[in-house]
């Protein structure tokens, strides 16, 4: 009778302390991907808008001779370096990044191909958030990596076909990191 007794109190005790548990224990709330790219995405749009950086190597000096945006103005003794000023039409969509309208071509030789210099398109543009996937739990929050990418809506297709040229890189794998605020979840940095 007295080991029935202590089994019922030690079943009671048992079952009190499991609901105890239970009940301190809070379940995270799902975040599906979906919403965590909403959530990076409206962070993008809430940032001011940017043009994007072009590398522009000796292609893209040809493709951008080509579509009109500059013209060689002087040629150097060596043959192989150049001043290349922008157009009008090139004044349209590009800037230089030193400021200015000449482009100072300046290769270490007739065959260097690593020479470029960097543009700016005048499009700007927020970043895009693409690709979101592998959302954890990390702790509290959470966690998901995406692909953070160069926006190209608005500028010309020339231009857009010197940004896709080797050497340029219009986007970087990105990891967020989400916490819950009040119930809902909120980005907390992007890195």
């Amino acid at each position: 009778m007295r080991n029935a007794l202590n089994l019922k109190v030690l079943s009671a005790v048992a079952l009190l302390s499991a609901g105890i548990v239970l009940a301190g224990c809070k379940s995270v709330p799902d975040l599906p991907v979906a919403n965590a790219q909403a959530l990076i995405q409206a962070k993008y749009d809430q940032t001011p808008a940017v043009g994007a950086n072009i590398t522009v190597s000796d292609e893209g000096m040809q493709q951008g001779a080509t579509a009109g945006y500059w013209t060689r103005t002087k040629v150097y003794p060596n043959k192989y370096w150049g001043d290349f000023t922008l157009t009008p039409a090139g004044k349209k969509v590009l800037k230089l990044t030193g400021g200015g309208d000449v482009i100072q071509w300046r290769p270490e030789s007739p065959t260097d191909k690593k020479f470029v210099v960097v543009v700016v398109t005048v499009a700007a543009n927020h970043l895009k958030a693409k690709d979101v996937k592998n959302v954890q739990t990390v702790g509290e929050g959470k966690s998901a990596e995406f692909t953070e990418a160069v926006n190209l809506d608005g500028v010309p297709d020339a231009l857009q076909g010197i940004a896709h040229n080797p050497g340029n890189k219009l986007s970087t794998k990105r990891q967020a990191d989400f916490v819950l605020d009040g119930g809902a979840w909120k980005l907390q940095s992007i890195e």
